[in-house]
Formats: structure tokens, C-alpha cells, sequence
């Protein structure tokens, strides 16, 4: 009578080895999809308060605030690159947006342009599995959220009601 010496796994051993790890995948991936949403929505904030820091910066210099983003870059170089580029910007699975409002002002500085009384930034997410949140700011500084993630256009008022600063 012969003795087998085979070394290896039999195929039920891999099955179960397989679906052990299935099962792993399957409780791990969605705190995974939650963490990465999260860290773009913390990403869209702080791109919120760089925006906010360079266009305090900007009124400084210009007395009036920025009409676009790209102007904080030339300006004076308020504000990266990656915040600068063509419009929409998009970062962090966010777009992100900056605008003068109000009416514009004279400035004698030749990089200020025609500076505006006042801004708004808003940053939306591209689709949900990016965000949940619509964040937007001001010269007051203040960041709002809207929890529906629709975009914003103007700066909320306290009456509404999805609407909360988180800053």
C-alpha cells in the first residue's frame, strides 16, 4: 500500500478561505466609501476657508473682494493653484466656485481689477457618493451646510431650515 504525501489545500479548504475573505470585504467597504466622503467633505471646507483667508487678504490689498478665483491667483497670489485653474474647479470630488457680488469698486492697484463689495464660495459635491453636503461662505466668514447637497446660489438666511453654519 502506497502512503500519499501531497502537500496543499483541498478545494473545500479555498472555498471557505475565499468566502472568509468575501464576507470581510463585505462588512469593510462601506466604512470605507464613509471615510473617503468624509475626507472630501473636509477637504471642500478647507478649500471654504482658504478661499475666505484669501479674499480677506485680497480687501486688504484692493479694498474689495475678488470678482473670480483665478483673480486671487494673479492678484497676489492669495490662493493655490489647485483653487485657481479654469473654471469649474473641481477638487476633492467637489466643484468649487468664487464670485464677486454686489457692485464693483474702483481700485487704483492694477492687479485688483474691478474688485466687488462683497463674495460668495460654494463648493457642491459631484454626485452623492462624493458628498452629502453643500457647503457656502462669505465675507462674514461664516461656512453654511446644506445637508440635501443642492447648490447654493446665494448666502442662506437663518430661516432655512436645512441650512446650518458649521464654522
Amino acid at each position: 500500500m502506497r502512503i500519499r504525501n501531497n502537500k496543499g489545500f483541498t478545494l473545500i479548504e479555498l472555498l471557505i478561505v475565499v468566502a472568509i475573505i468575501g464576507i470581510i470585504a463585505a462588512i469593510a467597504v462601506p466604512g470605507l466609501l464613509r471615510a473617503r466622503m468624509s475626507g472630501n467633505e473636509a477637504s471642500a471646507i478647507g478649500s471654504m476657508r482658504a478661499i475666505n483667508t484669501a479674499q480677506q487678504n485680497f480687501s486688504q490689498l484692493c479694498n474689495g473682494y475678488a470678482a473670480t478665483l483665478p483673480v486671487l491667483g494673479t492678484a497676489g497670489n492669495y490662493l493655490s493653484p489647485d483653487l485657481t485653474g479654469p473654471a469649474p474647479v473641481i477638487k476633492s470630488g467637489f466643484t468649487i466656485a468664487g464670485a464677486g457680488t454686489g457692485s464693483t469698486i474702483a481700485s487704483a492697484v492694477p492687479a485688483c481689477g474691478t474688485p466687488n463689495v462683497d463674495f460668495i464660495a460654494t463648493a457642491t459635491p459631484l454626485s452623492t457618493s462624493t458628498g452629502t453636503r453643500s457647503f457656502v461662505t462669505n465675507s462674514q466668514g461664516t461656512i453654511w451646510q446644506n445637508t440635501t447637497g443642492v447648490l447654493f446660489t446665494t448666502v442662506p438666511t437663518s430661516a432655512a431650515a436645512p441650512i446650518t453654519p458649521i464654522q
